[in-house]
């Protein structure tokens, strides 16, 4: 499982904090993963990946479609650690000459996702968080809201919100 693994040893090179990128394994996140490896290779500072495990309540069956894949019962924190760590390797795979994005720590919390990004950003003490945000508008934005936002609007650090890369 990808619970707290930790990653090379980079300081958080001349005083900045690590770049934390939280992921949801959709394309924006990839996107989002993409650039702040990039920024923490420019930076010569670590690379923190996030997922947190979403509250059933939050988001039902998220996680459940993988579950039925494999026809047993499985706890939602295992099947999100496979999902993290698959979408980390296949990146890593296609992405070899990215340094920051081979070995990045890897934290899997569970929770409410604004609440725990921000919580994980304060205690690691991040310089930069990187969030990938579908920018959804009209009524649906009104009433689901946006995680990114909500985490921009609260933050104590810089956010960087990035969109799906361009298909070529």
């Amino acid at each position: 499982m990808a619970e707290n693994k930790q990653g090379d040893a980079r300081s958080s090179g001349h005083g900045r904090g690590p770049i934390l990128v939280a992921v949801d394994f959709s394309a924006h996140s990839e996107a989002a993963l993409l650039l702040a490896s990039d920024l923490a290779d420019g930076l010569d500072v670590r690379l923190l990946v996030l997922h947190v495990v979403h509250d059933p309540l939050n988001m039902p069956g998220y996680y459940a479609r993988k579950a039925l894949k494999k026809k047993t019962l499985t706890r939602m924190e295992d099947i999100a650690g496979e999902m993290l760590d698959g979408f980390l390797a296949e990146l890593k795979k296609k992405h070899p000459q990215r340094q920051a994005l081979q070995k990045p720590e890897v934290l899997l919390v569970k929770g409410i996702p604004v609440t725990r990004i921000l919580q994980v950003a304060q205690k690691q003490k991040a310089g930069l968080l990187v969030l990938g945000s579908k920018g959804m508008t009209g009524l649906r934005h009104l009433l689901l809201g946006s995680v990114a936002e909500q985490v921009v609007s609260l933050a104590r650090l810089p956010v960087t919100i990035v969109k799906e890369l361009a298909k070529d």
